[in-house]
């Protein structure tokens, strides 16, 4: 029944313009049908009053009729009697003689047994009642008392009146039924023209919402055209539109904003560089020094040595970044998916060798097209990922394979899984599994966005699911 019922608002005034059309043309029709039938028979009724019970007192001191005579009844009175009209004489509740009248004469009636009560219990108060009669048909009737104290009915034919009634019914039919079709046409043509202001926001509205409004400068289409203030559609339209305008300086100023952040990381990564490279240098070059030093100062210096290499790739993965956020192209050539994995392994097993490692390649080799060394760089840092927030012994199983079109790689691991909590903004930066992980051993929260960000640049995408016991990151690159 819900498929049934109209979804769109025009769809729906239209159908409610045609239920209150047809409730009215009904209400008309049938206050015209009952007025009708009740002024055809009060007509009935005066026809009846006027033709008084002139035919039925014929037949008061008629004698019984032959049960198969149908001859005229040469002693009925049927002087000024309509044809078809109706005459009965009652004795103690019982029919005596019945009697219609024909253009021929008058007919004796054969009065089933049924006909016969009906007409007993036709009230004797000057008034018209309607009867079915099974021998005749539907008769207005109307019983007199006689001068012997019988009980004389007069009645005149329905059929007349069903007729006119009937007819007009047909005829309200018709004209209401073509009202209704021509009603529902133009109703629905009007109401369609009525809501164009609605109809071109609500295509604004659907094309607003395809804009990937989440990256990027976005152009927002043309505003939707206003019409009249004063209206309920020309009010949600000019709503709608100070709503967009405030919609694109939000988005501007948040693109400038984030291009403003992107030129700082950029800058600020590159700058870095030197002088971390310099206290590097200098920390090493201290190292060296042929003299003996007191414990706390090789300490000192090989901390500095330790802290300013590992600023070095924080910095490194900086700028990587604000490049890739900033659009630059990467090296578009043919790269061995499974030279790539096969090395990536090779390395996490001398570094992780408390892990379990696995391989599941398929017999022929994966090649994709893409920057070789960003895509090395994926490898390193799921396996990498994989190995410093897993216990030892974990089995880190790791799967290359492809539909012909897009090559997918899996690294899945038995380990106790991602925090809840952390899932959906795994693939940010700064994020970390364990915030109170020592900065010896615990990463920058840089590795897992990298890897989003070089598999987007590729046209890719990176997927992640974890439970306890079960942690699966898949990448998956178009090969073309």
């Amino acid at each position: 029944m819900r498929s049934l019922r109209p979804h769109t608002l025009r769809a729906r005034l239209t159908l409610g313009l045609l239920v209150l059309l047809t409730v009215s043309c009904a209400a008309v029709g049938l206050a015209a049908v009952v007025e009708l039938n009740g002024f055809l028979t009060s007509r009935l009724d005066e026809q009846l009053t006027e033709a008084g019970n002139r035919f039925a007192v014929s037949l008061e001191h008629q004698g019984e009729p032959e049960k198969d005579d149908h001859d005229g009844d040469e002693h009925a009175d049927t002087r000024r009697q309509a044809t078809g009209t109706f005459g009965a004489r009652l004795v103690d509740g019982t029919v005596t003689n019945a009697a219609v009248v024909r253009p021929s004469g008058t007919l004796n009636v054969d009065l089933t047994a049924a006909d016969r009560e009906r007409l007993a219990d036709v009230p004797v108060d000057g008034r018209g009642h309607s009867v079915g009669l099974s021998a005749l048909d539907d008769y207005r009737v109307l019983a007199t008392r006689g001068l012997d104290g019988d009980v004389l009915v007069t009645g005149m034919p329905l059929e007349p009146v069903e007729a006119a009634v009937h007819r007009l019914e047909l005829v309200a039919g018709i004209v209401f039924g073509a009202a209704l079709t021509a009603a529902g046409v133009a109703g629905a043509l009007w109401v369609r023209w009525s809501l164009r202001p609605l109809s071109r926001v609500a295509a604004t509205a659907t094309r607003v919402s395809e804009l990937p409004l989440a990256s990027g400068e976005v152009a927002l289409p043309p505003r939707a055209p206003e019409s009249d203030p004063r209206g309920e559609v020309g009010r949600v339209a000019g709503a709608f539109n100070r709503m967009l305008g405030h919609v694109e300086d939000a988005l501007t100023k948040r693109h400038a904003s984030e291009e403003r952040l992107r030129s700082f990381a950029a800058d600020a990564s590159h700058e870095l560089r030197t002088p971390v490279a310099s206290v590097r240098g200098h920390a090493e070059l201290a190292l060296l020094h042929p003299g003996p030093l007191p414990p706390e100062i090789t300490r000192a210096l090989q901390r500095i040595a330790a802290e300013s290499t590992r600023m070095g790739a924080m910095v490194d993965d900086l700028l990587l970044l604000a490049r890739l956020d900033a659009g630059r192209p990467l090296e578009r050539a043919p790269v061995d998916l499974t030279r790539l994995v096969l090395d990536a392994l090779t390395d996490a097993r001398a570094t992780g060798s408390g892990h379990r490692w696995e391989l599941d390649l398929p017999k022929d080799p994966v090649t994709v097209t893409g920057d070789a060394h960003r895509l090395q760089q994926v490898l390193a840092n799921l396996l990498s990922n994989a190995r410093l927030h897993t216990p030892a012994g974990t089995k880190v199983t790791v799967t290359l394979e492809t539909d012909g079109t897009t090559a997918s790689l899996k690294v899945h691991d038995d380990g106790p899984g991602i925090p809840e909590d952390i899932q959906p903004g795994v693939f940010e930066r700064f994020t970390r599994a364990d915030r109170s992980t020592k900065a010896e051993t615990g990463g920058a929260g840089l590795g897992l966005s990298i890897v989003a960000a070089v598999v987007e640049a590729h046209g890719g995408s990176v997927t992640m699911e974890s439970k306890p016991g079960s942690t699966t990151f898949t990448v998956r690159i178009g090969k073309a």
